[in-house]
């Protein structure tokens, strides 16, 4: 199994998950998707590449008002702006 067949996996159950429980628990509906369409992938080759995994990851939140994703986004940016 690839790992693009575990994401694909993870996303469709939870995806199901979540529209069951809208059905019988009354959840809010969510309009639009769930999940993006793709991932990114990287290999972590040293200590330097790992930190750098881990400050995107803390301060990815931060970033949800400039996502071109967010359609509420007040500033939508190039991904490569904030990846860099």
């Amino acid at each position: 199994m690839t790992l693009g067949d575990v994401v694909h996996r993870f996303k469709t159950m939870t995806t199901r998950r979540y529209a069951n429980a809208v059905k019988q628990f009354c959840w809010p509906a969510f309009s639009g998707r769930l999940w993006q369409r793709n991932y990114y992938e990287h290999i972590v080759r040293d200590g330097e590449s790992l930190n750098h995994i881990r400050q995107y990851i803390a301060a990815n939140p931060t970033r949800w008002s400039y996502d071109r994703e967010n359609l509420a986004a007040t500033r939508p940016e190039l991904e490569e702006v904030w990846r860099s």
